[in-house]
Order: C-alpha cells, then sequence, then structure tokens
C-alpha cells in the first residue's frame, strides 16, 4: 500500500507536456502584451481624432470572427467570446482612460 505522504514519480510524458504548456502560456502573454501595445496606440489615434473608445459594429464582427476560428480548432466558442470579450472591455476602459 502506497504512503499517502511518498509522491509517486511524475512519467516523464507528463512533465514534457507541462513544459511545452509553460511555454505556450509565457508565449500567450508575450502576445498578449504585444496586442495591448497596439491596442494602447489605437487608444491614442482615437482620443487624438475624438473618436468613440467602443466600436461596438468592430467588436462584433471581430467576435463572430473569432468564434468560426474556434471552431475550426475545435475550442468551445462561448469560452473564446467570454475570454475575448473581457480582453476587449479592458482595452475599452483603457481607451477611455486615455481620452481623459
Amino acid at each position: 500500500m502506497a504512503s499517502d505522504s511518498v509522491p509517486a514519480a511524475i512519467p516523464e510524458e507528463l512533465l514534457m507536456a507541462r513544459d511545452n504548456i509553460d511555454r505556450i502560456d509565457r508565449e500567450l502573454i508575450s502576445l498578449l502584451g504585444e496586442r495591448f501595445a497596439l491596442t494602447h496606440e489605437v487608444g491614442l489615434l482615437k482620443a487624438d481624432k475624438n473618436l468613440n473608445a467602443l466600436d461596438s459594429s468592430r467588436e462584433s464582427e471581430k467576435l463572430a470572427e473569432l468564434r468560426a476560428l474556434s471552431e475550426r480548432h475545435g475550442l468551445d466558442p462561448e469560452l473564446i467570446s467570454e475570454l475575448f470579450g473581457r480582453i476587449m472591455e479592458e482595452v475599452v476602459k483603457n481607451h477611455k482612460l486615455l481620452r481623459e
């Protein structure tokens, strides 16, 4: 009978999968940083041109595109909509701050 205090050996395949997940997570964060840098530039342009922080038609089109893309990749479109919806909310919030 195995003791609860002695951890089982972690299979090498699991460790390799975790390493790959960690690498992808770092890449996602890096890409998200790039995305926010670009949306900051957009926010500055919108503020300079006195444009609305929210472009609801662009947001709707983008979410529909991302939902379709997620389906082609076998991802849950609701998850992707929630994730990108939250990202877009943050962008709009940042754009509003830039206008102030």
